[in-house]
């Protein structure tokens, strides 16, 4: 099946004459600024969520919600923005995004509440969600087949670079500056992004683009990931078997049940169910939401390991994590060039068998635990991700017919969604499950003095993310005591969740030898002659 692309601004002068317009590397480099801006936006956040509780005096839901926010709004529009792309066109859609992003990353800045940022925030969740669908299709559309792995290997580098960043550049920003600078630097990465996208990017389309709107499929979709992700975000605060948390995985239920009987009937569908009878496609979503489960559910215990029980600062667990984010840095091109001569099997069978391995020398840790240890088990982990992170998403989107890579964009970037809040939620609850099942009688080993039932709960949250619950004018030895049983005993429920997460790694790798290289169409590198 061969499909014909429309060259939206083909006889465009400028590119005839310069060669610039709808070049893949150009066109690569503009898609990177955009998507160091989201990814950079991802983790650059989280530091400066302090300051900005203490300085607009929020409460922990509120300053939740700040996260929340922006997770549902992008988990819940990302399918339906790579539509919106394969109807209108990646180019259009990829510039709004830039420009609606950094707009409202500068509204968050100049905000004088929370209730402003939370709602920013949401802003920033839709705007980014068109773009890195967007982001994907172009690369789809304007690489040829052999070059595609390099490009998206390139892409996943800037990924891996830009998150490693995050923590380091905000850590630095509010300390030397103020919380809103962390949301102002998106700003001006917005604006060379936007200029620079105007001159270089060529919309493609496919002759087989939809013209029409699934609305009612997008309801559906939209209903069915809101409260699967809602219900996954407030587990660990309601509990799994609470009956909100019920009832909200039920109406996720219902609502991609009913999606999947419309999906059938409609003329022209959000998300064609055709499109899964490509078993490396299917597996290679599969893949990406078992990828995200172990490495966002692990890493999320990583950060307080390493700041509430190695004492660290934000800026000093950033550079800790160099390893891992450098080896996907290092990786990801590499994996690429891998994937191209080798096809995508090999790789992402190797990848998971190594994440799996990392995860499981993870579980390994001690409160102790050198640096040199830990850099090693964060560096394979990074060595493992990267090839994962670039041959799923070349899976894909390769699989996809072209007419519908802005889809399979968002069906990528959705799964790695779903995946890690599945991953943080259900490895929170094991952490949970083993700190309450251990904490009380490491306290009473260490003959500490008895604490009340409430005292016990509190203390137990405390301990979740690694917390010592040291009373006020405690003697030096009491101190050092409680510390040791808190740290000794999130180290266990750390462990535990690291073993979960190895085995959903060695789960995946047998998912991924039911990959292959994706289909490309031959009029996919049609607009990339100047490579």
């Amino acid at each position: 099946m061969t499909s014909q692309i429309t060259l939206a601004k083909e006889s465009d002068p400028s590119r005839d004459r310069t060669g610039r317009r709808g070049h893949p590397w150009l066109t690569l480099f503009a898609v990177a600024i955009g998507v160091v801006m989201v990814t950079l936006d991802g983790t650059i956040v989280a530091v400066a969520n302090p300051a900005i509780q203490k300085d607009l005096g929020a409460s922990l839901a509120e300053v939740q919600w700040i996260t929340n926010g922006y997770l549902l709004a992008l988990a819940v529009s990302l399918i339906t923005a790579g539509k919106l792309g394969d109807r209108f066109g990646h180019r259009q859609t990829f510039l709004i995004g830039i420009a609606g992003f950094a707009l409202s990353s500068a509204a968050i800045g100049l905000s004088s509440g929370v209730g402003l940022v939370i709602g920013f925030r949401v802003a920033q969740g839709v705007f980014g969600a068109l773009l890195m669908p967007a982001a994907l299709g172009l690369l789809r559309a304007t690489f040829p087949a052999e070059k595609l792995n390099m490009a998206i290997g390139i892409w996943g580098m800037v990924i891996g670079a830009s998150t490693a960043a995050g923590p380091i550049v905000g850590g630095l920003l509010v300390e030397h500056a103020s919380w809103q600078s962390v949301f102002f630097i998106n700003v001006p990465v917005g604006v060379a992004a936007l200029l620079f996208g105007l001159f270089v990017l060529l919309d493609h389309r496919a002759e087989k683009a939809p013209r029409s709107f699934d609305a009612i499929g997008i309801v559906l979709l939209s209903g069915g990931m809101f409260s699967l992700i809602w219900a996954l975000i407030k587990a660990a605060e309601w509990g799994w078997g609470d009956t909100k948390t019920l009832l909200f995985l039920g109406a996720s239920a219902v609502c991609f049940a009913v999606f999947a009987v419309w999906e059938s009937k409609v003329a022209e569908p959000l998300i064609p169910l055709g499109m899964f009878r490509s078993v490396p496609l299917s597996a290679g979503t599969v893949l990406m939401v078992l990828m995200a489960f172990a490495f966002m559910g692990g890493l999320f215990f990583v950060t307080f390991y390493l700041q509430n029980v190695h004492g660290m600062s934000p800026v000093d667990s950033g550079l800790h994590l160099l390893p891992l984010t450098g080896m996907m840095i290092i990786g990801s091109p590499l994996a690429g060039v891998a994937i191209t001569k080798a096809g995508p099997r090999l790789p992402l069978v190797a990848g998971m068998v190594a994440t799996a391995v990392a995860c499981f020398g993870m579980a390994r840790l001690t409160p102790d635990t050198g640096t040199l240890t830990m850099s090693l088990w964060f560096a394979l982990l990074g060595l493992g991700l990267a090839p994962v992170m670039v041959g799923a998403t070349e899976v894909i989107v390769g699989n996809a017919p072209l007419e519908l890579s802005g889809v399979a964009g968002g069906l990528q970037q959705a799964a790695m969604q779903v995946g890690g809040s599945l991953g943080t939620a259900v490895l929170g609850a094991v952490m949970a499950a083993r700190v309450g099942h251990t904490f009380g009688d490491n306290w009473e080993k260490a003959q500490l003095p008895p604490l009340t039932p409430e005292q016990l709960d509190l203390a137990q949250k405390g301990v979740q993310v690694g917390i010592a619950p040291v009373p006020p004018g405690a003697p030096e030895p009491v101190a050092r005591a409680i510390a040791a049983v808190a740290h000794d005993t999130f180290v266990s429920g750390m462990s535990t969740a690291f073993t979960v997460a190895g085995l959903v790694a060695v789960v995946a790798a047998v998912v991924a030898c039911f990959t292959k290289r994706g289909e490309h169409h031959a009029a996919a590198g049609a607009g990339a002659a100047h490579i």
